[in-house]
């Protein structure tokens, strides 16, 4: 017999003559193959399913040796089949071979071999498919394969409890872990084992089993100490799941894995003593410690740190660090945490606190900050007290002065002259003169300066008119004072004339020195200032020329933080704004969104969204709000933020307001019609569109129902502000059965008297006194207040921004009448509203509804 290499490409030979068997008939309409092979196995006859499975036509495969179309690795054990037939025919042969098709694939098959009756030489050979068997079997060996070694690498051991048939199966590297071989047998009943757990967690553990045998839990996880088998404790964390149960509901079958986490244990053991180290440092060297969560705001603080500020570690009304912060270094300090905190790098900062006892100590700190394991960005430091060592210092400062006295003495007397020519008299700061000999030496290369600030201070025309010139002199001393006290040591700063102010920057500054100025000026002088019983309040525009790019001269950037100036009173003032090579590109941009307002409106881009109000006891919905958005088509839904300030620039508020209200009233009709449940709807008026002509007359051919439609006016517009026809429009708009909300209440500075003037139906919280009433007792008594104050005047009172279920609880339990917020429903279309009503889906499950009220009186008798 030839072995498989030498028969693969054979000379055909002719078929052997004689008559064929009466089966071949049967056997050519077979589902299996069938092969009929000659004494020197060539291929007498096949069927038509053996040809299917070779792949090749009848003439192709007769006369051919079998094992031309049997795979290489599985020639051998065919012609060693085919070898016994030839000595002992008794009983066939089976075996597993791969058929090889002409385009080299192989198909797994299982052959059959027998001789023909009779005596007969001639070998039949039946093929059955296995191929999907075959390709199962090693699918199934690789996923186990893989769970194994899964397990393995993890660590963890299997256990399987059938508590049916009481067969308890456990796992090799389950036996490997506690020291156990790998044929060790195992007594898993409860009674035995349980001996193994330590004695302080065996309670623990037997309620763990208890709960789960009970069907109480069908996941349970739970951690324990086990003796090994060599004497010494280990870890143990076991993990089951109930996977078959009884009739009555009791698990019949629990599969876990048991992990040793001993090493991890031991590691939280080291880390406590670590920290417990720490801590006795800290305390030695009298070290305060703080962590302030910067996503949140909430912050923690150590004994110590308390003790250096005087606070009592049990007072649950620690006050915010700014608020112990000494007011002359109050904005140096913040600006220095704020810098930190961007640049990410460690920092250290230096400043005065005043204790509740009226103490002032001096406190160093450092800082940095990190992200924690949960990506919350954070903020570490610490605190000790050096005021010793500064009143020293300041000791040794006043006798150096002290010694240079007569000398300073004589020196102003020479300078006095000159320094009255050249400085104001007012502000006692550089005049023009000064500014203008400054910028020669800056020409002619005697000094160098990398910006030019160009200060205007605003609503300082009305403080002039209305409280009179000395006011205005006294605001004007006070804004020199800021100025001189933020600018740095090699700064020039003057007034120019009337109320504007000029700060040269020394070119030692960077770019982001001067924004960090720029910011200070601005937060310093938005500040009020007092003067004869009177709050005075202003602010400032800063125009700044960024000349150490040597772009322009000293001249030209004087002109070019003039535009800048220009452009940071147009964008809204109290700001400031650089002149850039980009100023005219924004300008461009400025003009392109004003085009594209324009035809927005006329395209019908702009759309409504609503976003539904609940009431806070029941959680119906008792209205919705209206919320302009506008459909850009390059980039999207836009929110007011993106168009407000130019739509307002080109007098288009009304058109996008009247738009807005026609569309929200078209959808409103149509919830009426479907009884959609919407009670009432409400639109943000402009102050623009409340003076529109016409209005009256244009909303009484709208047929609106009464008492179904609000318009939301801002606090900060409406309500001291409110003169003869403002009133008047109001009066016509509520003759209509238009009801009147005042929208942001709380933010701006009305009097009850304005309110009681305008007399809304509806007052709405402003967000930001409704954020903050989880965490700050006082902030959840300011909220009841002016819920109290809307109830005693019969005004209904609306909380926006609630975010979370504890928001509404608190707010519920202050009375408050009406919920709006993302605890609830976000702002959404038409469309999604009503869906959002069909399904119901804002409704928490009872099991979650828990009253805050003890909670809440708590804090207001406070």
């Amino acid at each position: 017999m030839t072995n498989a290499s030498d028969s693969r490409n054979p000379q055909p030979k002719p078929a052997a003559t004689g008559a064929m068997p009466d089966a071949a008939g049967v056997l050519d309409c077979a589902p299996l193959g069938y092969c009929l092979l000659e004494p020197d196995v060539s291929i007498r006859h096949v069927n038509a399913a053996f040809s299917n499975a070779i792949g090749l036509p009848h003439a192709a495969i007769l006369g051919q040796p079998i094992l031309r179309f049997v795979h290489d690795g599985d020639a051998g054990p065919l012609g060693t089949i085919i070898a016994e037939l030839a000595v002992d025919a008794a009983l066939p042969r089976q075996c597993e071979l791969r058929l090889v098709q002409p385009d080299g694939s192989a198909g797994w098959v299982m052959a059959s071999l027998s001789k023909m009756p009779g005596g007969s030489p001639w070998i039949i050979l039946q093929t059955q498919s296995i191929d999907d068997l075959k390709q199962a079997a090693a699918s199934l060996q690789k996923s186990e394969t893989r769970w194994k070694y899964a397990l393995e690498s993890a660590h963890q051991g299997v256990w399987d409890h059938d508590f049916s048939t009481n067969d308890l199966f456990y796992s090799i590297p389950w036996k490997r872990l506690r020291g156990m071989a790998a044929d060790a047998p195992v007594d898993g009943s409860l009674d035995v084992w349980i001996e193994s757990v330590h004695p302080a967690d065996r309670e623990h553990v037997l309620e763990c089993i208890r709960r789960q045998d009970e069907g109480d839990v069908e996941f349970n996880t739970f951690q324990y100490r086990e003796r090994h088998a060599d004497g010494h404790w280990i870890w143990i964390e076991s993990r089951g799941a109930s996977i078959e149960w009884t009739p009555e509901g009791k698990p019949s079958r629990i599969i876990g894995t048991d992990t040793d986490i001993s090493e991890r244990k031991k590691a939280e053991a080291q880390l406590e003593e670590i920290s417990r180290r720490l801590r006795l440092a800290l305390d030695v060297s009298k070290v305060g410690v703080f962590e302030a969560n910067l996503d949140t705001g909430s912050i923690i603080r150590d004994p110590q740190l308390l003790s250096i500020y005087g606070l009592d570690q049990h007072d649950p009304g620690v006050p915010a660090f700014e608020e112990r912060l000494h007011p002359q270094d109050r904005d140096a300090a913040l600006a220095r945490v704020a810098a930190g905190i961007a640049s990410n790098i460690p920092f250290m900062n230096a400043f005065r606190i005043i204790r509740p006892d009226g103490e002032i100590r001096h406190i160093r700190s450092t800082s940095v900050t990190f992200t924690d394991s949960e990506g919350a960005h954070k903020l570490i430091g610490a605190n000790w007290d050096v005021t010793e060592d500064v009143t020293l210092r300041e000791d040794l400062e006043r006798a150096r002065q002290l010694a240079e006295t007569r000398n300073i003495e004589l020196e102003a007397a020479r300078s006095r002259i000159e320094y009255n020519a050249l400085h104001d008299h007012l502000t006692g700061l550089p005049n023009r003169r000064f500014l203008d000999q400054r910028l020669d030496e800056w020409i002619a290369d005697k000094v160098d300066y990398c910006a030019i600030l160009h200060i205007d201070l605003d609503r300082f025309k009305q403080i002039n008119d209305t409280l009179g010139h000395q006011a205005g002199d006294a605001m004007l001393v006070h804004t020199a004072k800021v100025l001189s006290a933020i600018i740095k040591e090699y700064d020039f700063v003057a007034r120019i004339g009337g109320d504007e102010f000029l700060v040269l920057c020394d070119a030692r500054q960077s770019q982001a020195d001067v924004i960090s100025l720029t910011d200070r000026i601005i937060e310093a002088l938005r500040q009020p200032v007092p003067y004869e019983a009177h709050l005075c309040r202003f602010g400032a525009s800063v125009g700044i020329a960024w000349t150490a790019d040597g772009t322009a001269d000293a001249k030209q950037s004087l002109m070019n933080a003039d535009i800048a100036l220009y452009r940071a009173k147009g964008l809204g003032r109290n700001r400031y704004e650089f002149f850039t090579q980009q100023l005219q590109t924004q300008i461009h941009h400025a003009k392109r969104t004003a085009d594209e307002i324009i035809k927005g409106l006329e395209d019908g881009e702009f759309v409504p969204f609503y976003q539904p109000q609940f009431d806070a006891r029941t959680l119906d919905i008792t209205g919705v709000e209206t919320l302009a958005r506008w459909r850009h088509p390059k980039h999207g839904l836009l929110a007011p933020d993106y168009f407000l300030k130019i739509a307002e620039d080109i007098n288009a508020l009304t058109a996008i307001d009247r738009c807005i209200a026609e569309q929200a009233l078209h959808d409103f009709s149509r919830w009426e019609t479907q009884d959609l449940g919407v009670p009432r709807f409400s639109v943000n008026v402009s102050s623009p569109r409340l003076r529109e002509p016409g209005l009256i007359d244009s909303l009484r051919q709208l047929n609106i129902p009464r008492g179904k439609l609000s318009f939301e006016l801002l606090e900060s517009i409406f309500l001291d502000d409110l003169d003869a026809d403002s009133s008047q429009i109001l009066k016509d708009i509520g003759a209509l059965g238009i009801d009147i909300e005042i929208d942001d209440f709380g933010t701006g500075h009305a009097s009850i008297v304005g309110l009681m003037k305008l007399n809304p139906s509806r007052l709405k919280i402003d967000r930001a006194l409704v954020k903050p009433i989880i965490e700050a007792a006082e902030q959840r008594k300011l909220v009841g207040s002016i819920i109290d104050i809307g109830h005693s005047l019969n005004i209904e009172v609306v909380a926006e921004g609630v975010e979370t279920i504890d928001h509404a609880h608190i707010l519920r339990d202050l009375g408050c009448d009406t919920l709006q917020g993302y605890a609830f429903a976000r702002p959404m279309a038409r469309a999604d509203l009503e869906a959002f009503i069909h399904s119901g889906s804002w409704r928490p499950p009872e099991a979650t509804v828990q009253p805050a009220r003890r909670t809440v009186l708590s804090d207001l008798k406070a």
